[in-house]
């Protein structure tokens, strides 16, 4: 779908040019100010947008509700693989059409709709964000941006081809908490910061498992083929569908994708990072018996610890390491923090170090902390940043707004040029973590070896592939199953 079969011929836009013209000239004497037609707080409907939605159950039913909530939007079009998950948000929206495939809706509704939410598992987040910007539209695309680190990139550059308004649904970039920190960082309260550990209790899903033998029936209202969409194909499998296919590579992200852009946009906007340099990791393992470790390339492993290096930005004196780590495991509490104090929120959060001090927040950057938590009130620092309104539930309000306004007329919180970057960096470690996975036959003809286990990956940013590991490579850019392909 290319952004000039949209375009209208020129005699269309001559009869459209000259209806308009007459229009207005004959009703000139009857425009009054809008608020007198629609009484106080009116909103006219060239003044809403239009939003077609794309996974419209579990996340995606509260994206679109709080969409809705922004006052200034309507939710024209539906779009759902599974007829039971959009049950709800049919109901809330019953005027708006229903579609089971995004393409078809896209191929026969275009005209009809301003902007496009997505809000599907990873691994078809970037093939339909692409036809919809090449369709001209706003989009907004639940976090991880993209599945691979190519996508992340090519949706990167297309958001600024084709002059669109871009979010990623990390809401917590939108909160008080990172402004308040980046106000902290710059006043210098804890020097300049060359270490961040941040951490999660994900997962929350089976991981560090086999995939099931035993193939399951495909519930009624599920299109299984659409839902697997640029996935290579398999036969249904229970307890896949709706939520534990995170776990697995062939669609998810594993713990990095579900929390590690709430969790590390804080760090990328306190100290301005961009692309890493390299990265390495450790993971946990899952053993089958007495010193047989197993083999699950399939699936995410149960926890990790990631250590990636970013160059030196304009806000450092040196390179900066970020440790990242889930499963649970959780860096050594810092010697500020008191005994009984909360480390992050308990199962997640982000730490940083800096030279004259340090400072902790939550998931999403909320509760930002001075640490000893007691500079947090005794310490003032002049506000310098505007807030959200609404704060980090303003995440959606704010990207309607900018919508309405036209691209690059408003600020949005998460746009692709920041979120690309930030989601590039989560699947870098992910190409640390899969490497550990990749086994070669050993010399003895009884076993295999792991060359990715114990090594650090180094990256070549501009041509997007780690130089001293080849068969990581693999993992930068998917091949599609037949009948998908990512628009340029």
């Amino acid at each position: 779908m290319a952004e000039e079969e949209n375009k209208p011929a020129p005699q269309d836009n001559t009869r459209r040019q000259f209806l308009k013209t007459g229009a207005l000239a004959a009703a000139g004497f009857m425009i009054v100010p809008r608020y007198v037609l629609g009484g106080k707080g009116y909103t006219a409907p060239s003044d809403r947008l239009r939003i077609a939605a794309v996974g419209v159950g579990g996340k995606g039913e509260s994206d679109i509700k709080s969409f809705y909530d922004s006052g200034k939007a309507d939710i024209a079009f539906l779009c759902d693989v599974d007829d039971t998950r959009a049950a709800k948000s049919r109901q809330r929206f019953p005027k708006a059409k229903y579609y089971k495939d995004w393409r078809e809706m896209f191929d026969k509704e275009s005209k009809n709709f301003d902007a496009v939410s997505v809000s599907t598992p990873d691994h078809n987040h970037a093939v339909t964000t692409m036809a919809a910007m090449q369709l001209g539209k706003h989009v907004y695309v639940q976090k991880p941006l993209t599945h691979d680190i190519y996508e992340a990139r090519m949706l990167t550059d297309a958001a600024k081809r084709y002059k669109v308004v871009t979010q990623m649904g990390n809401q917590g970039a939108s909160g008080d908490g990172v402004r308040q920190m980046r106000e902290w960082y710059d006043a210098g309260l804890i020097g300049k910061v060359h270490t961040i550990y941040s951490w999660t209790d994900r997962p929350v899903w089976p991981q560090g498992i086999q995939w099931p033998a035993t193939k399951g029936e495909v519930p009624a209202g599920l299109d299984w083929d659409l839902w697997l969409g640029t996935a290579p194909y398999k036969e249904y499998v229970n307890k896949l569908v709706p939520f534990n296919w995170r776990g697995w590579w062939d669609y998810g992200t594993g713990a990095l994708g579900d929390m590690g852009c709430h969790l590390l946009e804080a760090p990328f906007r306190v100290l301005d990072l961009t692309y890493a340099t390299d990265v390495q990791a450790s993971v946990g393992s899952v053993y089958v018996d007495e010193f047989k470790r197993g083999y699950f390339p399939e699936s995410c492993p149960p926890s990790s610890h990631v250590t990636l290096t970013f160059p030196k930005t304009d806000k450092t004196k040196q390179p900066v390491t970020i440790h990242w780590m889930d499963g649970g495991i959780q860096p050594e509490r810092p010697e500020e923090l008191g005994a009984n104090e909360v480390f992050g929120d308990g199962g997640n959060g982000t730490l940083f170090v800096g030279t004259k001090g340090k400072m902790m927040c939550s998931t999403y950057g909320a509760n930002p902390r001075l640490l000893p938590t007691s500079r947090t009130n005794e310490v003032k620092v002049k506000q310098k940043l505007a807030r959200v309104p609404g704060g980090a539930e303003g995440h959606y309000a704010q990207w309607v707004e900018a919508c309405l306004a036209g691209y690059g007329k408003m600020e949005v919180s998460s746009p692709f040029e920041i979120a690309g970057p930030l989601t590039e960096a989560l699947l870098m470690a992910n190409l640390a973590i899969r490497g550990t996975d990749v086994r070669r036959p050993n010399a003895a003809g009884n076993g295999f070896d792991y060359p990715g286990r114990g090594v650090k990956l180094l990256w070549d940013n501009q041509n997007m592939r780690v130089t001293n590991f080849d068969e990581v490579n693999q993992f930068v850019k998917r091949d599609y199953r037949a009948g998908w392909t990512l628009g340029a």
